[in-house]
């Protein structure tokens, strides 16, 4: 990246953090601590920064990449003592949100799509289709909680009751991140906002989940001035033949079906 070596406009680093975030990015894309880290180690260490910008567009995923991800930029924001502002395109949700929490501050489009504050559990059943079929289930463990939620046995009450815990203790860490990072900005009791509804930038900013309408260019202009300068921090670019064929793998393909249903929870 070349910059001019007597240019004194501000400069601000400016991170896209595009897609599902996922412990298995190499599979179809998405966000991971792997992939983003070393995009925001570049990103905090350019010279002569004055803020570092977050262009946030993820419906979700991991709660443990999300917690992760915001972990890192919390650390290096600290360590360079620069201002983080979260710009929100179409979507901050879910793991999204908790990214974009991540920032000082946090300003959103009109129209864009912000909270789902909340934890999902998703799977299927398959024991009458084995019976059908006539497939005989064979699964011997050791240890009588070994095979939580067998997709191909009927639901136990003691696997709902556990699922129900683990769902609330994540929850509980999501609201108290969520609660830590935005204290009283937030304008709406917590049992309204942390119910895993979403809502429009206008209404974030309103209910306190954001703080102002924006885009990145705009709120680098109003913080910094008219001669500002964004510095588009790029990430590593996917293998050449995963360019031309991207759905070469079938993991590639379930991947991207994964990342079209997490959009379309969001109606986008």
């Amino acid at each position: 990246m070349h910059l001019p070596l007597f240019d004194r406009r501000p400069r601000i680093a400016l991170v896209r953090l595009a897609g599902v975030i996922t412990p298995r990015p190499g599979l179809g894309g998405g966000l991971s601590l792997a992939t983003v880290g070393p995009v925001l180690d570049r990103a905090f260490a350019l010279r002569r920064l004055s803020a570092v910008f977050l262009a946030v567009n993820s419906p979700g995923g991991s709660a443990v990449q999300s917690s992760l991800i915001a972990g890192r930029i919390r650390q290096l924001a600290e360590e360079k003592k620069l201002p983080v502002v979260a710009c929100v395109e179409d979507a901050a949700a879910s793991g999204g949100y908790w990214i974009a929490c991540a920032a000082d501050e946090i300003v959103a489009d009109p129209a864009s799509i912000l909270g789902s504050i909340g934890v999902i559990a998703a799977s299927f059943g398959f024991q009458e289709a084995l019976e059908r079929i006539g497939v005989e289930r064979r699964l011997h463990t050791a240890g009588r909680e070994k095979s939580f939620l067998d997709p191909f046995r009927p639901e136990r009450p003691e696997d709902l009751a556990r699922l129900e815990t683990l769902l609330g203790e994540l929850h509980a860490e999501f609201r108290g991140w969520v609660a830590a990072r935005r204290g009283p900005r937030l304008k709406a009791p917590e049992e309204s906002l942390f119910t895993g509804r979403f809502w429009t930038g206008r209404r974030a900013v309103e209910l306190g989940l954001a703080d102002r309408l924006g885009d990145a260019a705009g709120e680098a202009k109003r913080r910094f001035g008219p001669k500002a300068r964004l510095i588009p921090v790029a990430g590593p670019r996917p293998p050449l033949l995963r360019r031309l064929l991207p759905g070469l793998h079938a993991e590639a393909a379930i991947a991207a079906l994964e990342e079209r249903a997490a959009w379309g929870r969001l109606g986008l």
